[in-house]
Order: C-alpha cells, then sequence, then structure tokens
C-alpha cells in the first residue's frame, strides 16, 4: 500500500513527485495548485472556479482548446476546484508523455497573453449556467449555500460555495481574475505528479525542461480565519422549495482534514448512514417506516470539516418525527459508543477506498492524485500509511468521544426543506431563509 515515489523541487519552488509503474503503457500528469475558493475574500468569490474553465480555453503557444491535442492521441484529461486546491489531470500513452507536460507548463507560464475579453466573457455565462443547473433549478440544490452559511460567519473562507455567489461572478472584471491568476498560479503554489511509464530520471529532467524557466511567484500567505464567538446554541433554519417531500439536514462542524477527530467522524458516517445495515437506516427506514432515506457523511477540508445527516420524511410525516429518532441514535453512541463490530465493518470499508485508489496511476484519486494531495496538504507525498493508521487504532470509545464533542446541540445547524404550503412540516421555531 505504499506508493514509492522521488520528490524533487525546482529552483522556482515547483514540487516534483515522480512514481514509476512499467505495468502498462500509460503516464498520468497530475497537478495541484494549493487555491480554492478558501483563497478569496467576500465580494470577490468565484474566481478559483472560473479559473478551471479559463485553464483550458488555450495559452500563448496554444490558443485553442485544451482537449484537442491530447484527446487525439487517446489521452483522457479534466479538472476540479473545491475550498481548497485546483487540481489538474492528464493520462496518456507513454510517447505522448512531454505533449502533456509542455501544455500543463504552458497554462502555467503564459496563460495571461492568451486570455481575452470574450474568453473571459463565455466562460463567466457557463459558470453562471452551471450555476442555475447545479443550484438554483435542482430540487433541494440550494440547501448547500443555506448550510455553509449558516456554519461559517461572512469573513470566514468557507461560508461561501466554490462555485462563488453569482453577483460576485458578474461583477468580476478581466484585470481582477489576471490579479488572482498571478497570486496563485505559478511554480512556488504548485505540486506535479509524474505517475507511470516513465524512468524517474527522465521524468525529472523533463520537468525543469518545461517548467524550469517559469518564475516563482510571491507564496500566498494562509488565509486570515475571522476571530468567532462560542457557539449560541442550535440554528433553526427554514428553506421553502419546490420538492415532494420535507427533507431535514442536521450539520455540525467537525475537525479540519488528518486532525484528530476527522478520521473518528468518517467512520461515525459510516456507523449511522452508510448502507442498509447502518443505525439511521434501521431505525428511520426499516423499522419506524417514517423517512424513505436518510445519509450521513463527513465532508474533511483544510481548515475545519462539517458533519451531516441527511433524511426525507416518508409521506405523512414531519421532520420533528425524523428529528427524535436522530437525536436519541446520537445519544446511544454518546453514552454508550458503537459496536466492535459496527468500527471493524466500516474500518473495512475505510480500507477497501484506499485498495480501490491503488488501481489507477491517474484521473481523481488515482496515485498521481493521492501524491500530490498529500503533498500539498501535508507536506509529505509519503503520508499514505500515516493516513491509513489514522483508521487502524479508532476505537469505539473514541468515537463515542467525537460525538460527545463535536455532535452536540450547541453547534448545530438543523435545516428544514419543505414544499410550498408546508410550513408545518419543518422543525419548530424555524426561522425562513432566502439563499441564492
Amino acid at each position: 500500500m505504499q506508493i514509492d515515489y522521488e520528490k524533487e523541487t525546482l529552483d522556482n519552488g515547483l514540487d516534483v513527485i515522480v512514481h514509476e509503474d512499467h505495468g502498462c503503457p500509460l503516464v498520468a500528469v497530475n497537478l495541484w495548485y494549493h487555491v480554492g475558493s478558501k483563497d478569496e475574500r467576500p465580494g470577490r468569490t468565484g474566481f478559483a472556479h472560473l479559473f478551471e474553465h479559463l485553464m483550458f480555453e488555450g495559452s500563448a503557444h496554444h490558443d485553442s482548446s485544451y482537449f484537442s491535442p491530447l484527446q487525439e492521441i487517446g489521452g483522457t484529461l479534466n479538472g476540479s476546484t473545491n475550498t481548497d486546491r485546483t487540481n489538474y489531470w492528464e493520462v496518456v500513452p507513454t510517447p505522448a508523455f512531454e505533449r502533456a507536460l509542455w501544455m500543463e507548463s504552458d497554462r502555467m507560464g503564459f496563460l495571461l497573453p492568451a486570455l481575452t475579453a470574450e474568453k473571459f466573457e463565455t466562460q463567466r455565462e457557463v459558470v453562471l449556467n452551471e450555476r442555475r443547473q447545479n443550484y438554483e433549478n435542482r430540487p433541494y440544490g440550494l440547501v448547500p449555500v443555506a448550510l455553509m452559511a449558516a456554519l461559517y460567519p461572512p469573513r470566514h473562507p468557507y461560508h461561501w460555495l466554490t462555485i462563488g455567489d453569482p453577483d460576485d461572478v458578474r461583477a468580476a472584471e478581466l484585470a481582477d481574475v489576471k490579479a488572482f491568476f498571478a497570486a496563485y498560479y505559478h511554480p512556488a503554489n504548485a505540486s506535479l505528479a509524474i505517475a507511470g511509464d516513465v524512468r524517474t530520471g527522465a521524468a525529472f529532467e523533463a520537468a525543469r525542461r518545461h517548467f524550469g524557466d517559469i518564475p516563482a511567484g510571491p507564496r500566498p500567505a494562509p488565509p486570515a480565519l475571522p476571530a468567532e464567538p462560542a457557539p449560541a446554541g442550535e440554528r433553526r433554519l427554514l428553506l421553502v422549495d419546490r420538492v415532494e417531500l420535507p427533507r431535514l439536514y442536521l450539520a455540525w462542524r467537525t475537525p479540519p482534514l488528518y486532525a484528530p477527530g476527522d478520521a473518528e467522524c468518517d467512520l461515525l458516517a459510516g456507523i449511522l448512514g452508510d448502507g442498509k445495515s447502518c443505525r439511521l437506516y434501521r431505525a428511520l427506514v426499516h423499522d419506524r417506516q417514517i423517512a424513505t432515506d436518510v445519509s450521513a457523511g463527513q465532508s474533511s477540508h483544510e481548515l475545519s470539516s462539517s458533519f451531516a445527516v441527511v433524511a426525507t420524511a416518508a409521506p405523512g410525516h414531519d421532520l420533528a418525527e425524523l428529528e427524535a429518532v436522530i437525536a436519541e441514535e446520537l445519544e446511544t453512541l454518546r453514552t454508550a459508543g458503537p459496536t466492535a463490530d459496527e468500527v471493524e465493518r466500516n474500518r473495512a470499508c475505510v480500507e477497501a477506498d484506499f485498495v480501490y485508489q491503488m488501481q489507477t496511476v491517474g484521473g481523481f484519486g488515482g496515485r498521481s492524485d493521492q501524491l500530490n494531495a498529500y503533498n500539498v496538504l501535508t507536506g509529505d507525498p509519503g503520508y499514505g500509511p500515516a493516513d491509513r493508521a489514522r483508521y487502524a487504532r479508532l476505537t469505539p470509545d473514541a468515537i463515542g468521544q467525537v460525538v460527545d464533542t463535536f455532535l452536540n446541540a450547541a453547534g448545530r445547524v438543523a435545516l428544514s426543506v419543505v414544499p410550498e404550503g408546508r410550513p408545518d412540516a419543518a422543525l419548530p421555531d424555524s426561522t425562513r431563509v432566502h439563499p441564492r
């Protein structure tokens, strides 16, 4: 399970990580920039996600679609943005390895000369349309907007979604986004992982040849976190939506990625809401039949994480019934902890996920992506065994402790999403919100 690698940092600050695997004539090129929506500020949100789009629109020496030169030789490619990072990857046949490197280096070093007002306006409209499709016009789609705004104060970097506020995206000027690119998309804020059918020495030499002359930008300062008062108690919110059934979202802030308590919350999510044998499915769906579905999850991020339980009420039932059962199950876990069998079963699921990610050298979650994730977020590309060890040493008592410490009423956000004309289905004393 240990991924063999070598790491070198170029003079301009770019980390280069190489992993050899000659089992298949493919090479993965994976580039992470340590920039996401956490690096934006109120009134200037959505820039990181906008650049995910703009980076595929051509650079100075290839001022055309980024996809064609790689797809025509059988390659696959994609990219994504989240709160903490932006990544791009290509998986290509071995002979095309340097083509992928060249194209990544050209858009790192020479994107801005090719960034025209026309490209900017086109991708701005693409982003706004994506937001309409994925959030504004989707059932329950505005829930993340409401939850993140409730969990984090207005100046916290996680208060807004990665896609940004639509008014901010509309108000952005070309000069604004160019300045954002200059601040974050440069070698000193990036990590390059090369994995697959390459020789380590040749891969390092190719990386130096393609990226070594790109100037290092200033290393960005970590985002400032606002001072926050202690939680004043539970917040109950009501969102009216074009939905058929009421749905309850219970959310808490939890420890950051890799911090003590994060792995415990991962296993707790499985114990509560993963599969038909989990506690909440048995209690809400199978036994009492008051919910049509239920899930739980820990969303881990660099500065802070969140834990959520989501349940949809069955016809004829309201959300107060669901909340009472969920509270009962959490109290049982708080006082008695999970069984040893529950811990082992969910630990095995986590171990299986580690194994699945080892099966490919590229793409989202493949070995090259893992090496970059660990390098950017911990400084150690070989952090994998330590990551797995977090789960191996967990005990039932430790999981009960995180319920007691983090999943209490003091900092809870309870969001009721109800159909139009059904405010009675929400939790009592909920305040209506109008996210957009």
